[in-house]
């Protein structure tokens, strides 16, 4: 199994060896973005799936991150609160956005591997 997930809204999670989903957006949805200026990130805490949780403001728009699956935000990347720009230098590295623990992992089943990802982009180009 691919330890990298997709969601239709453009955020990635992918699954670390602590068993914790790191959550960003994708290079997609960041150049569809503009140049990130501020990056709001939440709160530790649980989280339904859905909730907003996050807000980005680019130079072109403010956007919200949503929850991908229900469970807890147990850290967050406090670097781009300093540097919001990673959201576009490294969106899938050093960008990411917050750390969540879910009581279980065969949710990400629901979501897109990276085959998918880019049959839905493709298909919703």
């Amino acid at each position: 199994m691919s330890t990298l997930r997709f969601t239709p809204e453009h955020e990635w999670l992918r699954l670390e060896a602590s068993g914790e989903l790191t959550v960003g957006i994708t290079t997609f949805a960041q150049e569809a973005l503009g140049d990130v200026v501020f990056v709001q990130l939440p709160e530790l805490g649980q989280y339904g799936e859905g909730n907003e949780v996050a807000v980005l403001e680019s130079v072109k728009a403010a956007s919200n991150i949503s929850m991908p699956l229900t469970g807890e935000v147990v850290e967050v990347n406090q670097d781009l609160v300093g540097d919001p720009e990673l959201v576009n230098t490294s969106p899938m590295d050093a960008g990411w956005f917050f750390r969540i623990r879910v009581a279980s992992l065969e949710a990400l089943d629901s979501l897109m591997d990276q085959d998918g990802y880019d049959r839905f982009l493709a298909d919703n180009a």
